[in-house]
């Protein structure tokens, strides 16, 4: 079953988060926007690429009200060891949320048989709605720019009730008014 337009359900859990060990939770997330990036693993190949390419435009997000967290069943000792000792996540400001119990990657519904999330990202607006799923194979990296373009575009719709972002949108471009009138016609 999907999670898109469901709620976040309630968890609890430790980041690791500019130097330190810091307590997130669920109902803290209210009231602005989110993307959960969870991914398979601490120490591994890809992860480590698209994790640097969040943290190289993490500025971009924070302009928009956007936070990120970074999700893996690993623990928070694990992402600050990873943090120490590699110069690609030292690069990282967001939270790095540790999930070894499997709660928050069970509610999410991307935890895989193994014990490992699956490589997905999820929009989720300020009233905890989840608005945007991306699932992609282990070997099929994300790209930040991207995602960007989608919170924007969730952002947008969000902000203006029956308009629509057609494919490839971006800010500033022309939306679209779903309408008997369109039918047919694009």
């Amino acid at each position: 079953m999907s999670v898109i337009n469901t709620e976040i359900k309630p968890f609890k859990a430790t980041a690791f988060h500019n130097g330190e060990f810091v307590e997130i939770d669920s109902a803290n997330l209210k009231g602005k926007w989110s993307v959960f990036v969870f991914y398979p693993a601490d120490f591994t190949f890809v992860c480590p690429t698209e994790l640097e390419d969040l943290a190289i435009n993490y500025d971009e997000f924070k302009k928009l009200g956007v936070e990120i967290y970074s999700v893996s069943t690993d623990t928070h000792f694990s992402h600050k060891a990873w943090h120490d000792s590699s110069d690609a996540i030292g690069k990282i400001q967001y939270p790095m949320i540790g999930d070894p119990t499997h709660e928050i990657s069970k509610n999410f519904e991307i935890l895989r048989p193994t014990g490992l999330a699956d490589r997905g990202t999820f929009i989720v607006d300020p009233e905890g709605v989840i608005q945007s799923i991306e699932i992609t194979a282990e070997g099929i990296g994300r790209d930040a720019l991207e995602l960007l373009r989608k919170v924007k575009a969730a952002q947008y719709v969000a902000a203006h009730p029956g308009e629509v972002c057609p494919a490839k949108w971006k800010e500033g471009e022309k939306t679209l008014k779903p309408s008997l009138d369109l039918v047919g016609k694009i």
